[in-house]
């Protein structure tokens, strides 16, 4: 794999992502991701509490159409790997050793998938599940090398993505209609909601640690916080940011 094109073109389709209006976009949006990485596959899966799916990606339509049929949720290692979760989680460390398992895992080869993968767990507030993965064919180092350079940039992606798609999904989020934090104060109390360091979060979002401050005290004076502690826990509980 080679390296990805400078910041400025992620800044540019994180633009574009904010700006989607519609599921189509969103999957242009993905596919963009994916070629700004230069791997195999990006997807992203929803399920609601009631058990509907939802997915955008570049996965083939073969291996969409038979995970549906087949109903591979419910053997999916990814899927009940991650369920219980916060943290992202590359494939490896996935039990993979059922009979069933190592089958679907066979016949997703079959239809292109490749055998490495990191997937970044997403919530929403009314019971919402998704996985942002990325998906390549490669070596063990390579893909150790490509996750540790950009960890950080695919869990700001998954976040933002998960945030557009609740905004534009079938469950539409109620929460935060009347108070709203701008994308910026989102990205930085996630970071901070995910144990990140504010030098981490300010150098995550490319931008100064005087500058991040200013958004942490902006989002802290709406959401009424006495401290950034407090902005988080307020911010989770009313389904600003998912963590």
């Amino acid at each position: 794999m080679n390296a990805p094109p400078p910041i400025a073109r992620l800044e540019g389709l994180l633009n574009c992502l904010e700006k989607a209006s519609d599921p189509d976009a969103l999957q242009d949006v993905i596919i963009a991701f994916r070629d700004h990485f230069r791997i195999d596959h990006l997807a992203y899966q929803w399920l609601s509490a009631h058990g509907q799916q939802y997915a955008v990606g570049t996965y083939p339509p073969g291996w969409m159409r038979h995970y549906l049929e087949q109903d591979c949720l419910r053997i999916d290692p990814v899927v009940l790997g991650c369920y219980q979760r916060f943290q992202p989680v590359d494939w490896k460390r996935l039990d993979w050793s059922g009979k069933a398992v190592r089958a679907f895992a066979a016949k997703a080869r079959e239809h292109g998938l490749g055998s490495q993968g990191f997937s970044v767990p997403l919530r929403g507030p009314n019971g919402q599940f998704a996985l942002f993965t990325a998906n390549h064919d490669c070596d063990d180092e390579t893909w150790r090398t490509f996750t540790r350079t950009h960890c950080r940039d695919l869990i700001l992606i998954a976040y933002e993505f998960n945030r557009k798609a609740l905004e534009l999904g079938p469950e539409r989020a109620k929460a935060g209609k009347t108070l709203t934090l701008s994308p910026r104060e989102v990205d930085a109390l996630t970071l901070l909601a995910l144990g990140y360091a504010r030098a981490q979060v300010a150098e995550t979002l490319s931008i100064s640690e005087h500058t991040l401050r200013d958004y942490i005290e902006s989002a802290r004076f709406k959401l009424g916080a006495i401290n950034t502690v407090h902005a988080v826990a307020r911010a989770l509980s009313r389904g600003l940011i998912f963590v």
